[in-house]
């Protein structure tokens, strides 16, 4: 079978064939035939080779996706579609045991540490196979893992209602914290992005209209245009970019908050003495609980219609690298790949 991977500790990606995988009788495993997989922003660094993804040079050669779904060949859910949690825990740690899996500190990822997505079967365990409702498109379905990083933000955040609120990042991961503070109530929902015309023109199809393009002004000067010279409440960073975090501090008034969901190639120099004296917190956002990813499920069949400008383009997984061009030079927002399966 096909299948896009990651085969030395370098920049690039490889579409070859592979065998298809086995699974093994003492494991847990069952067999996923994958319908529809997104190129993630992990992904593309994973292609560019940036540090923050050098953890996974022992893995090598490894195929990459992590957000996908499919239908399970194998096991109680055979036949049914699924979505994958693609954090594997270890299932033998003290947290583990103890049923308190969301605490485990040995993982493994699909698509980055264990084969993944790209391709046309990939082995996942049974307990991280969620059931897709019946009437759920695989291309919003496949949006799940995303939306569950959006909805974990979120939770850091707390309460929104009537909040002012910055999403930095108009990407997937930003697009879903926007329609979901919108949801929770937000008073003002702004979003920023760098020359992402693309992405800005799907968010106003999600109903978004204060979006500030970065790469023709400052986003201090237009951001107070759109707030009539306020403070923001709460800032979310989803853009991976470091230094969006001291312009996030900048706008934010004293008590606020800051969200980081960005993973990011390098690290930040940054003045501790503005943060201590207005108070700011800086909070990391990272994994949700596996409870959410049902809630996500269900809130994919609420607003189904508002998610769909998401999806920009779906391809064959022959035409990977076409669509890794696309994520890399911003000409889409989710970018899916569909690998072809053999019917015969």
């Amino acid at each position: 079978m096909q299948a896009l991977r990651k085969t030395h500790p370098r920049a690039g990606l490889e579409l070859v064939d592979v065998p298809e995988p086995r699974l093994d009788p003492d494991s847990d495993d069952v067999m996923v035939a994958v319908t529809a997989a997104g190129i993630c922003g992990s992904d593309l660094h994973v292609d560019t080779w940036t540090p923050s993804y050098a953890f996974i040079a022992p893995s090598l050669p490894v195929t990459i996706g992590h957000e996908f779904v499919g239908v399970a060949q194998t096991g109680p859910l055979a036949g049914r579609r699924v979505v994958v949690r693609p954090s594997v825990t270890c299932g033998a740690c003290p947290a583990c045991t103890a049923g308190q899996h969301d605490l485990c500190e040995r993982r493994r990822g699909i698509g980055m540490t264990r084969d993944g997505a790209f391709a046309a079967k990939v082995r996942a365990p049974l307990r991280n196979c969620v059931p897709v409702p019946d009437g759920l498109p695989d291309e919003l379905a496949a949006l799940t893992e995303p939306l569950t990083i959006s909805m974990q933000a979120l939770r850091i955040a707390g309460d929104l209602h009537g909040k002012r609120v910055l999403v930095m990042g108009p990407g997937t991961i930003g697009q879903g914290i926007a329609l979901l503070a919108r949801r929770a109530g937000a008073a003002q929902v702004v979003v920023s992005g760098f020359d992402d015309a693309a992405r800005f023109e799907a968010l106003r199809r999600m109903g978004f209209e204060h979006l500030v393009d970065v790469s023709r002004q400052s986003l201090a000067e237009q951001a107070r245009g759109l707030t009539a010279g306020a403070d923001f409440d709460v800032v979310f960073e989803a853009t991976g970019v470091p230094e969006t975090i001291n312009d996030a501090l900048g706008l934010l008034r004293r008590n606020g908050i800051v969200v980081v969901t960005g993973i990011h190639a390098r690290p930040l120099a940054l003045d501790l003495t503005p943060l201590v004296r207005n108070q700011h917190q800086l909070r990391g956002s990272f994994r949700p609980p596996e409870s959410d990813w049902p809630l996500a499920l269900a809130l994919m069949q609420e607003l189904g219609p508002v998610l769909a400008p998401m999806v920009s383009h779906v391809l064959p997984l022959s035409r990977a690298l076409e669509g890794f061009a696309l994520a890399h030079d911003k000409q889409g927002c989710k970018v899916l790949l569909r690998p072809e399966h053999d019917h015969a």
